[in-house]
Parts: C-alpha cells; structure tokens; sequence
C-alpha cells in the first residue's frame, strides 16, 4: 500500500529587506510608467538618500523624524511633538556640518512639529532578576571572602545588593 507524500520542499520566505526591495521595485516600476510620476522618481530618490544620510548621523533621534523638503539649500524635517524638535534643534549645527562633509549643500535646517505623527515608543528596559539560589551563592561567596581590606569593597556591594533583593521579596 502506497501511501502520499507529505513531503513539502523548502521554500525560502522573502526577509523583511527582499520583500522592501520588491515593493520600492514595484512602486519605482509604477512611476516610471506614467510621464507625469517619472518626473517625481529623481526627487524621491534624493529625499530617499538624505533620510538615510540624517538617520545615519543621529540614529536615535531621527527615528520619528522624517524629510519634508529641501529646496534652495533649505532642508525643512518634521519631528512628532515640541520636546524632540528642541532636542534635535541643539543637534543641528552636527547634522549640518555631517551632512555638508557627505556632500549635500544644505545651508540652514528648519524643524516643524507635525503633531498628528506618533513617535514610537522607548524600546522596553530589560529586568533581570537573580534566583534564590543565586543570592546564596552570592551570600557564600561573601561570607568565604577574608576580611583584608582589597576585598571588603567587594564584600559590601554584594551584601548590599542581597539585601537589596531581599527587601524588594
């Protein structure tokens, strides 16, 4: 008796990055076809790669921010609420000197808060907290260390830090 395969190749999913790449591909595709969305392609493409190039000097800061013009050596960039365009304006003069040195002419830089724009939110902090067994470790260790003065410092964190945890338990 013959029984049917359940034997399913492999079929390697397309990464976040190929499935981008096919949709900028895509949608590259669909302005060239039209004469009228061709002539958008060079700008887009340059306010693509000055994203890129703001977003490489300040990492963090440019997340929620993006490029809304630059014209006549004006860059004009959005940030989401007052309090990061206040940051990111005392970041300026190293985003412009940054982006003068990658070739870009950009005289002066403007920030507008678009407020209807969320920032995303703060990475969650991660908590690590030790076993009960490893707080007796810790306490062994404490105890077994000899009281000379190079090792009382050590002695002292970690009795604070048991003392610590046993609190918070």
């Amino acid at each position: 008796m013959k029984y049917p395969s359940t034997f399913t190749p492999y079929r390697p999913s397309l990464s976040s990055a190929q499935r981008m790449a096919k949709s900028t591909k895509d949608a590259s595709d669909f302005l060239r076809s039209n004469s009228a969305m061709a002539a958008l392609l060079p700008a887009l493409t340059r306010m693509n790669a000055l994203q890129k190039a703001c977003a490489a000097t300040l990492p963090t800061m440019f997340a929620a921010c993006e490029i809304l013009n630059f014209e006549a050596g004006v860059l004009v960039m959005t940030a989401p609420n007052a309090a990061l365009a206040a940051r990111l304006k005392q970041q300026l003069p190293t985003l412009q000197d940054r982006l003068q040195k990658d070739g870009w002419q950009v005289n002066s830089i403007r920030i507008k808060v678009q407020v209807g724009r969320i920032a995303p939110p703060p990475a969650p902090k991660r908590v690590i907290e030790l076993t009960d067994n490893a707080l007796s470790s810790f306490a062994e260790l404490s105890n077994s260390l000899s009281n000379d003065p190079r090792s009382q410092g050590l002695k002292d964190a970690i009795d604070a830090m048991v003392r610590r945890r046993k609190a918070r338990a």
